[in-house]
C-alpha cells in the first residue's frame, strides 16, 4: 500500500524493541516500502540517536505523548535523509510505554503512546493495554501496524 502511494515506512521503537520492524519486514514485498527501524530502548539512546529532549524525559519520563511524537518525527527525518527523500515521503511510527510488570514513575503497566509522523506532521495516540509484559508489547505492535495502515488508507 505504501509503495503504491509513493511512500516509504520506518519505525522508532522503544517499548516494542523491534517487533514493529519485524512485523513490517514479514509482509510480502516489504523491501519496496520498508526502510528500517531504530530501536532506542534506553533513554540516553532516545536522546542521542533520535534527538528526543533529555529534559523532557527527565521531567516526564520516556512514557509520554511528546516523546512518542519526537521519536516518530525524528525517524521520518533521519530515514528520509538517509534515502535522499523529502521527509513527507517517509511515514514513521513510534512506540513508547510501560510493558510491566513494574510501573515507571506514575505510569502504570500497559500505558502506551504511539505516534505516526510524515515529516513534521505528527499524530499521537494514547492506549491502555491489559495483560502481562508480552501481551502489552504485542498489543502495542498490532496497534502500531494498524495505525500505519489507517494513515496510508487515508492518503
Amino acid at each position: 500500500l505504501a509503495h503504491s502511494k509513493g511512500l516509504w515506512l520506518c519505525a522508532a521503537e522503544s517499548l516494542t524493541a523491534g517487533l514493529v520492524a519485524s512485523g513490517l519486514a514479514s509482509l510480502p514485498g516489504a523491501s519496496k516500502s520498508f526502510i528500517g527501524a531504530i530501536v532506542a530502548y534506553q533513554d540516553q539512546a532516545k536522546s542521542q540517536l533520535l534527538g528526543v529532549s533529555s529534559s523532557l524525559i527527565a521531567n516526564q519520563s520516556a512514557v509520554d505523548p511528546e516523546v512518542a511524537a519526537q521519536l516518530a518525527t525524528a525517524a521520518s527525518h533521519k530515514f528520509a535523509l538517509a534515502m535522499g527523500l523529502p521527509s513527507d515521503k517517509v511515514l514513521a511510527v513510534s512506540t513508547t510505554g510501560v510493558a510491566g510488570p513494574d510501573s515507571v514513575g506514575d505510569k502504570s503497566p500497559g500505558e502506551v503512546y504511539l505516534a505516526v509522523a510524515r515529516g513534521d506532521d505528527v499524530q499521537v495516540y494514547a492506549e491502555l493495554f491489559q495483560g502481562d509484559r508480552d501481551e502489552v508489547r504485542r498489543a502495542a505492535t498490532t496497534r502500531a501496524l494498524a495505525l500505519l495502515r489507517e494513515h496510508l488508507e487515508a492518503l
